[in-house]
């Protein structure tokens, strides 16, 4: 077979460009995947740059809220980080520029992670002080309920002294006697014009020493006064009284006895129970009675 040769030359060249095509689609095909997973690859680590900036920026928001004392100090870290952010977004895909930019990131997270830590401090610090605060108010509760049990006993004690003190009588004792040069003693309230009261003061160490005002009030059936002689009035209270007896209490038993004489107006007697009661200041110290028919 005869073979044209400047046909087998043409033959030759387009296979030569054929090969050629296919090796450049190859290469560029290969070239396009590679860029286009370096383009990824860039992607992501922006992305994740990004995510870790926002969480930065979040985290300052947090504690600029609830750390006012460092707040400048935050406040400064977040505006860095918010630029480098900022920095970032604006970045082309480039990987001398990306890996710069990432270097130069790095002492921004090292001043983030210190701050952080300094928080930690504080917090942990806080929290310290947190409970021992609270141990100290328990502490001061169970003080204060002491010291409350305390004054509440010495409060009794007080009471019961004050109580212990006071002045008290007893074996009290009255008659009715007709007067006259031999008074005798009657239960006629035609003939009785005066009453005879007795008492004995009781002994108290705890009592203060001194003159003692004791009224004594005797009262007839109809609910009036005998023998009236004033009134003295307590605080609130009004006392007429029939008669009134100063003692000079030295703590010791004393007897005491008084006579109370009928007035104009209380004669005669009326027929009836006769209420004496024997009172030192506003308390009565006791009471007895005379029944006169």
């Amino acid at each position: 077979m005869i073979v044209n040769p400047q046909f087998f030359n043409y033959r030759l060249i387009i296979g030569s460009l054929i090969v050629t095509i296919a090796i450049l689609g190859v290469f560029s095909f290969t070239t396009y995947e590679a860029e286009k997973a370096h383009q990824q690859f860039l992607e992501q680590e922006k992305n994740l740059i990004e995510g870790e900036l926002s969480q930065m920026i979040s985290r300052y928001d947090q504690l600029i809220d609830n750390r006012k004392h460092i707040s400048q100090q935050l406040s400064d870290a977040k505006k860095n980080t918010k630029t480098s952010l900022e920095k970032l977004r604006l970045l082309k895909s480039d990987f001398s520029v990306f890996w710069r930019f990432k270097s130069e990131l790095t002492p921004n997270k090292e001043k983030n992670s210190s701050l952080l830590k300094t928080i930690d401090s504080i917090a942990t610090q806080n929290d310290r002080l947190e409970r021992d605060k609270f141990m100290a108010y328990n502490e001061l509760d169970e003080q204060k309920k002491v010291n409350s049990s305390l004054s509440q006993r010495i409060a009794s004690l007080n009471k019961r002294i004050e109580e212990g003190a006071l002045l008290t009588a007893n074996s009290f004792n009255a008659k009715a006697f007709k007067s006259g040069l031999n008074a005798a003693q009657t239960t006629k309230a035609a003939q009785a014009n005066r009453i005879d009261v007795c008492f004995t003061l009781a002994e108290n160490a705890l009592t203060q020493k001194g003159i003692k005002e004791i009224y004594i009030q005797i009262l007839n059936p109809l609910n009036n006064v005998i023998a009236d002689k004033g009134a003295v009035k307590f605080g609130e209270s009004l006392l007429i009284y029939s008669d009134k007896q100063l003692i000079n209490y030295n703590n010791d038993v004393i007897d005491v006895c008084t006579i109370i004489k009928a007035q104009k107006n209380d004669k005669p007697f009326a027929k009836g129970i006769y209420y004496i009661s024997v009172f030192h200041e506003n308390r009565k110290l006791g009471t007895t009675q005379v029944v006169l028919n």
